[in-house]
């Protein structure tokens, strides 16, 4: 046998948990609203996974073409379970219908929508990208998943510092990225005086006392803190150390939602007529006048929400989402600002050719497909 087909023969098959490890390195599920239902939600993580479709929405056209292709998994934009779901009945004509279909077809199914809203390169990028904004920017910001983090600061004699650094890294602080044993330390002197029940390590009691002290600081998980704390008072020289606890604000990530200038400025119809050709709109509304001019945008795909947004708008301002409520509508229309309704469907169908590309270039031995069974629902007449 050569070496190539004996690599053939022993690399590891694909399975449905790389496409969510896949999924997890383009839009990580902690960068979900959270309302939001993403994430592997029907499926066996460990199942072999050849082909997957993607699609905005699972619907019966979308499943039967699956069927059909034969997919391991579905990867659908939108969550087809947001509530829990108190039964699984076949032929019935709700969602739980087609999630039953999927399960009896031993097709996982895959959500990631504002996961992926708010990812780097992700829905609202793309159609930022599409209008030619630059300089994009979010429309609001979003604590970085992950466990928190305290800074613990202490203050140790100039001799015991490393004693007291070793034991708080033994017990899990200190860790700083992929480094370990990270610590600040500033040099000071502190100053005490011990009553008659004290027995100091430096100096006396029963007077005022200067001793030349270090200032240590390191960070520690917050799950962490009651062990560190520990090791750092059993391996501190003092009687009594002090020492303070700060709570650590997450570094704050891109949320949804992005905020651009365009290059040139234009006018809301003719940004309009733009973007209707570019993702093939079968309907475009605006809020505003045709001829106004426009040179910063706000892109939120899907719905905008409901104001207020988390930033100023004015009356050079655009707004570009997929739906509008009347109320919005008639508050954009008020402040004199723009927007372009590009339809919900519409505005967020553009980002699956690129996610496509992103996974087959993760997981190259399963094939991905962009369904052509998937459609806007409201049609043209």
């Amino acid at each position: 046998m050569s070496k190539a087909a004996t690599k053939t023969a022993t690399r590891k098959k694909a399975t449905v948990n790389d496409l969510c490890q896949a999924m997890d390195n383009i839009a990580p599920p902690g960068l979900a609203q959270s309302w939001d239902n993403v994430g592997l939600i029907l499926g066996d993580p460990h199942n072999q996974l050849k082909r997957v479709l993607l699609c905005i929405d699972l619907t019966t056209p979308v499943l039967k073409e699956a069927v059909r292709l034969r997919v391991g998994a579905i990867l659908a934009y939108h969550p087809p379970i947001f509530k829990p779901l108190s039964r699984l009945v076949a032929g019935s004509a709700d969602m739980a219908s087609l999630v039953w279909e999927c399960a009896r077809s031993h097709i996982a199914i895959y959500a990631t929508h504002t996961a992926l809203d708010a990812a780097e390169g992700g829905a609202n990028d793309v159609l930022a990208a599409m209008c030619g904004l630059k300089v994009s920017e979010p429309l609001e910001y979003m604590d970085q998943p992950g466990h928190s983090q305290c800074k613990v600061v202490t203050f140790v004699p100039a001799g015991a510092v490393q004693l007291v650094a070793n034991a708080v890294f033994a017990a899990g602080a200190g860790h700083i990225g992929d480094y370990s044993h990270c610590s600040f330390r500033t040099p000071g002197q502190g100053s005490f005086f011990g009553h008659e029940s004290t027995t100091p390590s430096v100096g006396k009691r029963g007077r005022d006392e200067t001793v030349n002290e270090t200032r240590l600081e390191f960070v520690t998980p917050q799950h962490k803190l009651p062990r560190v704390i520990t090791a750092m008072l059993q391996s501190h020289p003092y009687e009594e150390p002090a020492f303070d606890i700060y709570p650590l604000q997450p570094t704050p990530v891109k949320g949804i939602g992005r905020v651009g200038t365009l290059p040139q400025p234009t006018t809301l119809g003719k940004l309009a007529s733009k973007l209707k050709r570019i993702v093939s709109a079968n309907c475009v509304q605006i809020v505003g006048n045709t001829s106004q001019p426009v040179k910063r945008i706000i892109v939120v795909v899907g719905a905008a929400g409901s104001l207020p947004f988390k930033t100023t708008l004015g009356k050079r301002d655009a707004v570009i989402t997929g739906e509008i409520r009347h109320h919005d509508a008639l508050a954009f229309d008020r402040i004199g600002c723009g927007a372009i309704a590009l339809n919900h469907w519409t505005s967020e169908r553009p980002i699956l050719a690129p996610l496509a590309k992103q996974l087959a270039k993760a997981i190259p031995d399963v094939s991905f497909r962009i369904s052509n069974a998937d459609c806007e629902p409201f049609q043209r007449i």
